[in-house]
């Protein structure tokens, strides 16, 4: 295998790979092996006909596909090995030259880690975080609680009001056409609540039970069903029941009921100091953030696009994956906000770059710094993993490699910039 390395523009490379005649010819003939189950030729048994035979009768090109997709990983791993580059994205493959008897030619398009120019981060200048909690604070989390443990009573004598809990069932049209699920049966739905489009449940509000009323509304234009984007659409709703909400009163029995306390007083003040250590943990976080802001605003790197496309990706696979943690799929979520793939990535561009910036100017201040993580503070961190894990401080030692290791690290290496700077900060 050989390989050139270009220098584009904005921190982007280009490698050509080559791999050569006889390594491709392999690749065909493990793509030969692959497929000769699948492919007919006449007077052969289906997996009897030579490869030979097959490239005569559909052409070399039969096999090139599959034989380009067993070569490029492979050659592509070794030429990011030889480059010695630290690459920051997925590649963009484009095949140069596919041909039998021919070396196999292709280029994969990089974004390589920008190279950071610090500015000032030690002593940089920011605001105070107020930590006094108010008594409208406590008073508010207590009317949180509350209203957690509020009971829904069923009523029979008025007619739908905000903050309801209402049983509805509904069916809606678009020039008097009934659109694909746009029916529903015996649904929940707490008025304000903000579940349905805009303008839906607003008009609800002083309904009566068993009367069908006809809720006019539009689909957002960025609504995910395209052929429902934007268009008016009239729902016919009948409100079968109305649930009010009933909020407890704030007394000792309350108390009693939702935590260990007795009293009041005794309650309160404990909400008290809850708050005042999330405040400071708040102000804490904030204080971080407002002086990574000031060192990324004074630092200068150039980040390439490709490089913030792949944050974004895997911003959105751990999106999904939390959604299904919570048993909702994708489809439903996008159904639920109206929202489209595109437009979700559009909303994770800023932080995916905020993301990048941040871990790159405090990549920087290590190496400004020498900062180093020894490996007792390493074996600190893998036993805090293990209690975490409920498991022996062996097995996580076992499971982890070198790799993952050295990433623990290089991630320890980061806090220990983050206290340097947030330390250094007026």
């Amino acid at each position: 295998m050989s390989l050139q390395v270009e220098k584009l523009e904005k921190n982007m490379v280009k490698l050509t790979i080559e791999a050569s005649a006889e390594e491709f010819e392999k690749a065909m003939q493990v793509a030969y092996q692959k497929n000769k189950n699948k492919i007919t030729v006449q007077g052969f048994r289906k997996g009897k006909a030579p490869q030979a035979m097959i490239e005569k009768m559909y052409g070399p090109g039969v096999f090139y596909e599959d034989a380009a997709n067993e070569i490029i990983p492979t050659a592509y791993d070794k030429a990011v090995e030889e480059s010695g580059l630290e690459i920051v994205s997925r590649p963009e493959i484009d095949i140069v030259q596919i041909e039998k008897g021919k070396a196999f030619i292709f280029t994969a398009e990089v974004a390589v880690k920008p190279e950071v120019t610090l500015g000032k981060y030690k002593g940089v200048k920011v605001e105070k975080f107020d930590t006094k909690v108010t008594e409208e604070e406590i008073n508010a989390e207590i009317d949180k609680a509350r209203d957690q443990n509020a009971r829904f009573i069923t009523v029979e004598d008025r007619a739908v009001q905000n903050g309801d809990m209402t049983i509805i069932d509904f069916e809606g049209f678009v020039d008097g056409v009934a659109f694909e699920g746009g029916k529903g049966e015996n649904h929940n739905l707490t008025i304000g609540s903000g579940q349905f489009i805009p303008g839906f449940e607003d008009q609800l509000v002083g309904v009566e039970i068993g009367k069908e009323v006809d809720v006019n509304v539009t689909f957002p234009e960025e609504y995910h069903a395209k052929d429902l984007a934007g268009k008016a659409a009239v729902f016919k709703v009948t409100v079968k029941e109305i649930k009010a909400k009933e909020v407890p009163e704030l007394d000792d029995e309350f108390v009693q009921d939702v935590c260990d306390f007795d009293t009041v007083a005794e309650y309160k003040a404990d909400v008290e100091a809850k708050l005042k250590e999330r405040k400071e943990s708040e102000a804490k976080t904030k204080k971080e953030d407002a002086v990574i802001d000031k060192i990324i605003e004074d630092a200068k790197m150039e980040i390439p696009e490709a490089m913030i496309e792949t944050q974004v990706r895997q911003m959105a696979e751990d999106f999904v994956a939390r959604l299904q943690q919570q048993g909702l799929s994708i489809e439903q979520y996008f159904q639920f906000t109206g929202l489209t793939p595109d437009a979700l990535k559009e909303q994770m561009q800023p932080t995916a770059l905020k993301r990048i910036q941040t871990r790159l100017v405090l990549e920087a201040i290590v190496e400004a710094e020498k900062i180093e993580v020894t490996e007792e503070e390493l074996n600190v961190e893998i036993e805090k993993m293990a209690k975490l894990y409920q498991m022996e401080v062996d097995k996580i030692n076992e499971l982890m490699g070198d790799f993952e290791k050295e990433n623990m690290k290089k991630d320890l290496a980061v806090q220990k910039a983050i206290d340097v700077v947030v330390d250094a900060a007026k």
